[in-house]
């Protein structure tokens, strides 16, 4: 037993003979800490279990926790691929206990799976405890009989765990291997104590203690156990190697990036392929959490990671996108114990393979831009780091990258500058972090939690029903009443109005009762089951024990159902249509629209969107029950029931599907369903009461994310007769039948198109003398100081058509200066001057400009030495701007 996927199986399957609740991994995004970007311990989960303010019907718990560290203050970033323990994703092994056991169970519970379980030898074990901990030394001594030398007190932070500056703390017991003489390092509190021979892995927290203030901490009145194992290293012990990267996780891995570059590793590469791995692992976990790569955030710290392992790939000559070629390798290894791998594997595939492609054009764009800003630098010279900031915060181009680039010619980079602006935009970074994401509510949510208990939703089967008032809030604290014209929060213990979540909005109406009437005007959930009413009291006085009627505004409600229905089938029409990678990543279901993002890499085309609404409308005129049933999620995912990435299910969900295949036969008593997704929301009875689907706009909202927006029933309706009302009053117009419409307007344009060029031609020649009646006045050739001098008034030419006549008179003098004033029928007039080449070292068009164009008004002008423009409101002063340009060439003659 020594394999990755056994070591977390035995672990976990030991602490379940022993009682404890197996918890599965918690999202890498937490739900419940708005300080952490991203879950990097076990505990995080646990963490209102263990400040008292949430309860589980378990109180021992063990867990596989997938952890990242690669953001604000938990970032092993730079380190990973150089080290032989650093990464930026890892999985933490790890068991619970909330008030339940304490030391003497948790020492005898680690001593038992290591010695027994993962066959270590005791006489290769030793631990830390902290200093003052008589209790834990004590206790290592009795059940694993070691002796005072193997029980090293440590009496700094290292061996004491603090949730904060207050909150819940207490001491550590760690635990260590020795490696063998042939590893450098002492053992732990020894001078060189950070080399490799003692190792630890695994950590035991003894939660006895809150800190209340700064030196002073009362005990607990019921102590717990937070312990940490990471797998990684675990794995590394029992398999014999002295790095994470050797174990059979990491081996599969480093061959798949092998034979994706045609490249075997080698000692001055092989750094690379441990950052692709581990890179790999972190990218793909990330992904099927939620997280697409943007610019700032979660998203922005994804980006750095896929762009850190596609740099290494290219590193190792890879002159395609590679990641995604690694992602079925990943999920053969890691997806039995994490299915959401499985799930996302396309959307994974896709998100890599862009992203990829995207960053060889930055390569070449950072190249292009490095090689400008570097242009006047000499050997021994640095760039600044300011600009090499900004090539990796606004390009993507790593700082590695430009010191590659630039140490061939001899520069450096100050690096100095560089960390400084890197600190100040991690500080922006962390000021716009704060208050972001998921915060941990109040603390008020808890306790009224504790006292009343869960709300009874009721909505899926009715819209009105009867309840009792359990809270009440204002302006943040309980109170006992709302008045008459005051607004505030109301829970009661059950409900038939659907609280804000999934994308659908939450329910309005009202809540009656003897002698007072209060409007609802949103529902929103807090703790995940508490359903929150924001109410405003109109008549009378809503009291706390009040018993109370309940009515959901039933139109909207119907509106809201219809378009959440809607999701579902534009959703599997989608993937129909644009492939297996289309994810839903946000949505928005209102009473008038619904709005819809799915994952796809580029704009869907118009004929795209025409084949989705076809097949979403056929499944709608089926006319099918929607169908739901609650099953365990496991059961759910296996049975083919599509869930949402990055939303976090409960142990039982609810499965909604609806419609048969267009393939199938229907009128077979089980046909295939067309959709079938987990949903909590609520939806139409029947596809046919969807009345119908439109959708009116796709766009881009994100990189690699596209936006439907679509109407259904009487607003689909609506706008469909709006557009035919417009196609039938444009073909009036036409006068052409409506089918023909579009062929006529667009032979018009064309016609159009093509007098405008005809027309734009006509007044070119008109004002170079070639016609009759000509629009040109006061045109006339001089001689200025020996040089030719044409210069004309054209009435109505626009600007863009005096640039040409400017082009064809140059040819014509072959040695001259032109100067053309149009004015436009508004009165506004445009100068351009053109100069021969031969004449440019006499004269500047840009400063002829600038003397004529005051009189027509303006000021300025610009162009080249060859041609110059201005402009100005005065038309009228046309022949005195050009007397000004024939006085500035008399005078530079």
């Amino acid at each position: 037993m020594s394999g990755v996927n056994e070591i977390r199986s035995t672990f976990l399957d030991f602490f379940a003979r022993a009682g404890h609740a197996v918890v599965p991994s918690s999202g890498l995004v937490p739900k419940n800490d708005p300080t952490l970007m991203f879950t990097n311990a076990g505990m995080v989960q646990f963490k209102n279990v263990f400040t008292g303010v949430e309860k589980r019907p378990y109180d021992r718990a063990t867990t596989a926790q997938k952890c990242v560290r690669a953001g604000g203050k938990h970032n092993d970033l730079d380190n990973v691929g150089y080290t032989a323990r650093h990464h930026t994703f890892f999985e933490m092994l790890g068991n619970f206990s909330f008030g339940d056991y304490f030391k003497d169970r948790a020492i005898e519970l680690a001593w038992t799976l290591i010695t027994k379980e993962f066959g270590l030898k005791p006489d290769k074990l030793l631990v830390t405890v902290y200093a003052d901990d008589d209790e834990a030394a004590s206790l290592w001594k009795r059940i694993a009989g070691f002796s005072d030398e193997r029980i090293i007190r440590i009496g700094t932070s290292d061996n004491f765990w603090q949730m904060g500056d207050t909150g819940p703390c207490g001491p550590c017991s760690e635990i260590f291997i020795d490696q063998g003489p042939a590893l450098q390092g002492g053992p732990p509190g020894s001078p060189d104590e950070d080399g490799d021979r003692f190792l630890e892995f695994w950590n035991l927290v003894f939660m006895q203690y809150e800190q209340v203030e700064p030196g002073t901490r009362n005990p607990l009145p019921r102590p717990s156990i937070d312990t940490g194992m990471g797998l990684e290293r675990m794995a590394a012990i029992l398999q014999g190697v002295h790095s994470n990267y050797d174990t059979d996780l990491f081996r599969a891995l480093i061959e798949a990036v092998a034979h994706a570059v045609s490249r075997a590793p080698e000692p001055d590469t092989l750094a690379s392929y441990r950052v692709i791995a581990d890179h790999l692992r972190a990218s793909s976990f990330l992904v099927a959490d939620g997280v697409l790569p943007g610019n700032e955030g979660r998203g922005y710290v994804l980006r750095r990671i896929m762009r850190r392992a596609m740099r290494h790939a290219e590193i190792l000559g890879a002159r395609e996108p590679t990641m995604y070629r690694l992602v079925p390798t990943l999920v053969r290894e890691m997806g039995q114990a994490y299915p959401e791998l499985m799930r996302a594997e396309g959307l994974i595939s896709e998100t890599l393979k862009l992203e990829e492609t995207r960053f060889r054009r930055t390569l070449e764009r950072g190249l292009s831009i490095l090689d400008a800003e570097s242009r006047d630098l000499s050997a021994g010279q640095n760039l600044s780091g300011e600009t090499a900031f900004t090539l990796y915060d606004t390009y993507g181009f790593p700082l590695d990258l430009t010191q590659d680039a630039l140490k061939a010619r001899g520069i450096g980079v100050d690096t100095d500058a560089f960390q400084a602006a890197m600190q100040r935009q991690r500080q922006a970074a962390r000021e716009a972090w704060k208050g972001s994401g998921e915060a941990a509510t109040e603390t008020v949510w808890y306790g009224i939690r504790e006292r009343v208990g869960a709300t009874e939703f009721l909505g899926y089967e009715t819209e009105t029903a009867e309840g009792v008032v359990t809270a009440l809030l204002r302006e943040g604290a309980e109170v006992s009443a709302l008045e008459a014209g005051q607004s505030g929060l109301a829970l009661l213990n059950q409900t038939p109005f659907y609280a804000e979540s999934g994308g659908q909005v939450g329910d309005t109406g009202l809540i009656l009762g003897a002698g007072f009437k209060a409007r609802v005007t949103d529902t929103e959930k807090k703790l995940g089951d508490l359903f929150v009413h924001h109410v405003t009291v109109e008549e009378g006085t809503l009291r706390l024990e009040q018993p109370v009627e309940l009515k959901v505004d039933h139109a909207r409600r119907r509106a809201i159902r219809a378009n959440h229905s809607a999701t579902h089938l534009l959703h599997e029409a989608l993937r129909q249509v644009l492939g297996d990678h289309v994810a839903q990543k946000g949505s928005l279901v209102s009473p008038e629209r619904l709005r819809f993002d799915i994952s796809h890499p580029k704009p869907i085309e118009a004929a795209e969107i025409a084949r989705v609404e076809d097949i979403a409308n056929a499944v709608l005129l089926q006319n099918a029950p929607v169908m739901t049933k609650l099953m365990a999620v496991d059961d759910a995912i296996a049975s083919g029931a599509r869930a949402l990435f990055g939303e976090k299910y409960g142990d039982e969900v609810r499965v909604v599907s609806m419609g048969s295949g267009l393939d199938a036969d229907p009128v077979a008593v089980s046909p295939r369903k067309f959709s079938v997704e987990l949903c909590g929301g609520t939806h139409a009875a029947r596809t046919g009461d969807i009345g119908a689907i439109t959708i009116v706009s796709e766009s881009a909202v994100g990189a690699g994310v596209r936006r439907i927006e679509a109407l259904t029933a009487d607003a689909a309706r609506r706008h469909r007769g709006d557009e035919a009302r417009t196609l039938a009053a444009l073909a009036g117009i036409l006068k052409a039948p409506a089918s023909e419409a579009p062929d006529r307007l667009s032979a018009l344009m064309e016609d159009r198109r093509r007098l405008e060029r005809e027309l734009a031609e006509a007044r070119r020649k008109l004002a170079m003398g070639g016609g009759e009646g000509g629009s040109s006045r006061g045109s006339r050739e001089t001689e200025v100081g020996g040089v030719t001098f044409r210069r004309s008034v054209i009435e109505g030419l626009d600007m863009k058509d005096l640039k040409p006549i400017i082009d064809e008179e140059k040819k014509r003098l072959g040695s001259g200066v032109v100067a053309i004033v149009g004015v436009s029928p508004d009165g506004k007039a445009g100068l351009v001057v053109g100069v021969t080449e031969d004449l440019t070292g006499r004269y500047d068009a840009v400063g002829l400009v600038r003397a004529g164009v005051g009189a027509l008004g303006g000021k300025g002008g610009g162009g080249r030495r060859d041609m110059a423009q201005a402009g100005g409101p005065n038309g009228a002063g046309a022949q005195a701007a050009l007397d000004a340009i024939e006085q500035a060439l008399s005078e530079a003659a």
